[in-house]
């Protein structure tokens, strides 16, 4: 693929309040043809800064994160058959970059790939504890998946074969400390709805 051709592919970056993260976000994803920024009315530049990199911004408000990206899957106006799910706190690497760019242009292949994510903590990378690789299903043939019904850290549903990608995504979170603990606060009470919930099925 020639650098100056945009890869046909939609990637879908939901946000809140993201104007810290999101410019290295995008421009991780400037090769890519088609950006939707899927924004939970933000408070500050997170819109502004969307548009002004020339990705589309759609708005919704936030109900809970399985129930927000499957009304995006189910709804947006996707470019391309292929959908690349990133958030604002992640990066493209270039290595990963060209692995899409050219496994999308199979069409006997998988409908869906995982890629692995390197997390950063403090400046730090987190090789251990299970934090790394963390593989997580974002590349996928639109209509070929949705997420499973949980509350937080909800999984892809996959309608088809998968495949695992060698690039990885650069996680890192540059909203500070205070923001790390509380966001995994909100998470661990999800996650404790969650057992409560399965436990009463």
């Amino acid at each position: 693929m020639a650098k100056s051709q945009k890869a046909p592919v939609s990637v879908l970056i939901p946000t809140k309040n993201e104007e810290r993260n999101l410019p290295d976000c995008l421009a991780s994803v400037g090769w890519a043809d088609d950006i939707i920024v899927f924004d939970s009315h933000s408070s500050d530049a997170t819109a502004r800064i969307a548009e002004e990199s020339g990705a589309r911004v759609v708005a919704r408000e936030f109900d809970n994160f399985a129930a927000h990206k499957n009304w995006a899957l189910e709804n947006l106006d996707f470019r391309h058959g292929w959908i690349l799910l990133l958030d604002a706190d992640e990066r493209v690497t270039p290595e990963l970059a060209d692995e899409i760019a050219t496994v999308i242009t199979s069409n006997d292949g998988p409908v869906g790939y995982y890629t692995a994510r390197q997390t950063m903590f403090a400046g730090k990378w987190l090789r251990h504890g299970g934090v790394w690789p963390d593989y997580n299903l974002r590349l996928l043939k639109r209509g070929h998946g949705r997420f499973e019904d949980r509350l937080v850290h909800e999984h892809m549903l996959l309608d088809g074969t998968a495949g695992y990608l060698k690039g990885h995504l650069l996680h890192d979170d540059d909203k500070g400390i205070e923001r790390f603990f509380e966001r995994h606060n909100i998470y661990t009470t999800l996650e404790a709805v969650e057992i409560v919930r399965a436990r009463n099925l």
